[in-house]
């Protein structure tokens, strides 16, 4: 094996912080990225990490082929990972509160993010839109000049005419209507039906009667005004003309047709173009960084942990990576020197050994962690709260009651 130091059974971190530096030339950086250098507490640890790792992998019984350098690089990738894990569950747990918000809002490591309704109400705009009740796309209005004679009109046309393309247009409503019952309810009498009607409304008396507003309303039972509005429908359905609309593909066919006397009538209705239902769905604003807007997972400002920060139960599985990650880089040195000459015989070396069981260790690890972020996330503790919730009033209900006589 090459003549190199290797691990002597101490380390300072600080003392290899301040040489590189004084002179970054000479001296390697203590850890590849310098994440947590200046962390006083990070500091600290890196020396008992450094001391721990080394033990568990047998020294000073025997000897450990790396440096300091490389239990520090180690640690630095377990602090980050344990970061890095924890962070995209908060990016999973929270996206639909954060996208939208600027691309330059602070670091959400510390952030206490209340749920909101601001983007479950943007994705619901879409069906404010087709209801003709709010949405994000415009609606505009249109009207077609009614012609005697004419009963079927084309929008496309009508589109084209207008600069529009025809294949972009969607009609949304046709201002239409017929007389609604409720109008006729205020009349006595209806709308030429003769006597019988005018007898069946005026005896409401209150809103349809003449004898003023309210006086039988609390008598009446709500199931009979709703019987007599019926009745009328009906009965117009029935005996008066038919004028409705029919709208298919964009063509408009007008029942009855229309008569001379309609012709220069406009006949207005509402449409969209299909062009801004897409593209008003997008909102600008991903891209150049320190602008635009959070849009995915990628870009949501989630950084590396603060470790002083960290906790003991955060620390120990740092800790616990940190040594799988160290045997597996004594694992890939040990592997370049397989076997060792020695008098008379050859020493073979564990490397393979050492490389699959750090890739166990390091698998157990993750899904450990990511289990213990699933049963912290805020659906689990909910559920927890109610279950517990559930348990206090099964063991309420077995508490003796007092029996209370007056």
């Amino acid at each position: 094996m090459a003549n190199i130091p290797i691990y002597t059974g101490s380390s300072n971190f600080t003392q290899s912080l301040n040489l590189y530096i004084s002179n970054p030339n000479v001296y390697p950086s203590p850890t590849p990225f310098g994440f947590y250098d200046n962390d006083v507490q990070f500091q600290n640890d890196a020396n008992s990490v450094a001391n721990f790792c080394a033990r568990r992998l047998g020294y000073p019984i025997e000897n450990v082929e790396l440096q300091d350098l490389n239990f520090w690089t180690a640690f630095e990738e377990a602090v980050t990972v344990y970061g890095n894990e924890l962070y995209a569950y908060q990016v999973r747990e929270n996206m639909l509160n954060i996208e939208g918000l600027p691309i330059t809002t602070p670091t959400l490591i510390n952030t206490q993010i209340t749920p909101n309704m601001g983007n479950v109400i943007r994705i619901s705009e879409q069906y404010g839109t087709e209801a003709g009740t709010g949405g994000n796309v415009n609606w505009y209005s249109g009207s077609v000049v009614l012609t005697g004679s004419v009963q079927d009109y084309d929008l496309d046309v009508w589109a084209q005419q207008n600069g529009i393309s025809g294949s972009d247009l969607e009609i949304k409503r046709v201002f239409y209507q017929g007389v609604p019952a409720s109008a006729t309810y205020y009349y006595g009498g209806g709308i030429g039906l003769g006597a019988g009607f005018g007898g069946f409304f005026g005896a409401l008396g209150g809103v349809a009667g003449a004898a003023g507003y309210g006086n039988n309303f609390l008598v009446t039972p709500l199931s009979y005004n709703v019987a007599a509005i019926q009745e009328m429908e009906l009965a117009n359905d029935i005996l008066l003309s038919a004028y409705s609309f029919e709208i298919i593909n964009n063509k408009l066919r007008i029942y009855p047709v229309p008569t001379e006397a309609d012709s220069g009538t406009n006949y207005w209705f509402d449409y969209l173009l299909k062009s801004e239902r897409l593209s008003d769905s997008l909102v600008s604003g991903s891209g150049v960084s320190g602008s635009g807007l959070i849009t995915n997972v990628s870009n949501a400002p989630y950084t590396n942990p603060v470790y002083t920060q960290i906790n003991s139960i955060g620390r120990a599985w740092i800790f616990e990576y940190t040594l799988a990650l160290t045997k597996e880089i004594l694992g890939y040195v040990r592997n370049k020197y397989s076997t060792i000459p020695i008098p008379g015989a050859e020493v073979t070396l564990n490397g393979d050994t050492l490389t699959s069981s750090a890739a166990t260790d390091k698998e157990a690890l993750i899904v450990r962690l990511r289990e213990y972020f699933d049963q912290t996330s805020r659906q689990a503790m909910l559920e927890r709260r109610a279950l517990e919730a559930d348990f206090a009033k099964q063991d309420l209900n077995n508490t003796p009651m007092t029996i209370y006589i007056g």
